[in-house]
């Protein structure tokens, strides 16, 4: 499992004209899933997305009750090494990793986190003004 970790002073998701998910003053997750990744992967990775020191004062989502805001993202499994067309045979299919990803915002929300969300396998608009910039990538 990959995620790309921003601060945010807002983001949010649109898809067809509709907002399904906006935050302010938190974090924009965007999550990939490969083969491998399992539940317990999944608990792993919210644990650390939620008390990831990388809001001000080396504080975390866990510390501050920051919002987060986790979009899908299977190009995060992209391998464009060989070529210009990138493959995607890294990503698990949508079967195995909608699941997953569903797993991780439960995971979050489970540990008090306030978090909205983007639609699995939708046309998605991600909107957002980073703070920073930081970013960081998890890799599990």
């Amino acid at each position: 499992m990959r995620a790309v970790v921003q601060t945010v002073g807002r983001a949010g998701v649109t898809v067809d004209g509709e907002v399904v998910g906006a935050i302010e003053n938190g974090l924009l997750v965007l999550l990939g899933v490969t083969h491998t990744d399992t539940a317990l992967t999944a608990q792993t990775m919210a644990r650390k997305v939620h008390e990831l020191r990388i809001l001000d004062g080396e504080r975390s989502a866990a510390d501050t009750g920051a919002p987060i805001l986790v979009v899908s993202q299977f190009t995060l499994y992209g391998d464009a090494r060989k070529g210009r067309r990138p493959s995607w045979t890294a990503a698990a299919p949508a079967a195995v990793a909608e699941p997953l990803v569903t797993a991780v915002v439960e995971a979050l929300r489970g540990r008090g986190a306030t978090v909205e969300t983007g639609r699995f396998r939708a046309h998605m608009l991600v909107e957002s003004v980073n703070i920073g910039p930081q970013t960081l990538l998890l890799d599990l």
